[in-house]
């Protein structure tokens, strides 16, 4: 089953607001929707299948209160049962976290889930690396209870520090290569060359 993991825009937002009221007891109006992709573009992805229809996403967006300490949050994330047990959430997450790494030089993302979402939860700690910061009481509109839970991103820190390196190295060999070889085609003597 090939899995297409894109950035989401705002021709995705129908789509991904059935995505969420299919999925998750935590539904938005279509404006929140808009306001991510709005204010954080490059922040949300959708995930299709063969056909191209959406068959998960994950919402996200930068804390505005943290210019010392830049970090994201995830608002949600939501896959299709149908598509469930196949690495995509995991996928769409790294892919939100690398792009606020990439984007803001986000020091951390943080989430909310419900203490009853044992799934949720295992995919946060034992696949993503999130740990419990604290316990929000009463987080959600039915009274239960909310973990705080945040990722530490220094591993996409060095992602992007390795791949600036890389690109660097084969500037300079590409350019070496180039001054290299126009060395060689001028090493006669002639009028072209003369410069007197």
């Amino acid at each position: 089953m090939a899995i297409n993991i894109r950035c989401a825009n705002t021709n995705d937002l129908l789509n991904i607001q059935h995505c969420n009221l299919q999925c998750l007891p935590e539904n938005y109006q279509m404006k929140y929707y808009l306001y991510h992709a709005l204010s954080w573009p490059q922040l949300s992805y959708v995930a299709e299948d063969e056909k191209g229809r959406i068959v998960g996403y994950v919402l996200a967006k930068m804390e505005e209160d943290c210019e010392d300490n830049p970090h994201g949050h995830i608002t949600s994330l939501a896959v299709k049962r149908s598509h469930r047990r196949l690495g995509i959430a995991q996928k769409l997450m790294n892919q939100a976290s690398r792009a606020m790494v990439e984007c803001f030089d986000a020091n951390y993302v943080s989430l909310h889930v419900r203490r009853s979402n044992r799934a949720a939860l295992n995919l946060y700690t034992s696949s993503l690396g999130f740990e419990v910061s604290e316990v929000e009481p009463k987080y959600y509109a039915d009274g239960e209870d909310a973990y705080a839970m945040k990722r530490d991103l220094s591993s996409f820190h060095i992602e992007k520090q390795d791949r600036i390196r890389d690109d660097t190295v084969k500037q300079i060999k590409d350019s070496a290569a180039k001054n290299s070889s126009a060395t060689q085609q001028h090493t006669h003597t002639g009028r072209c060359c003369d410069h007197s």
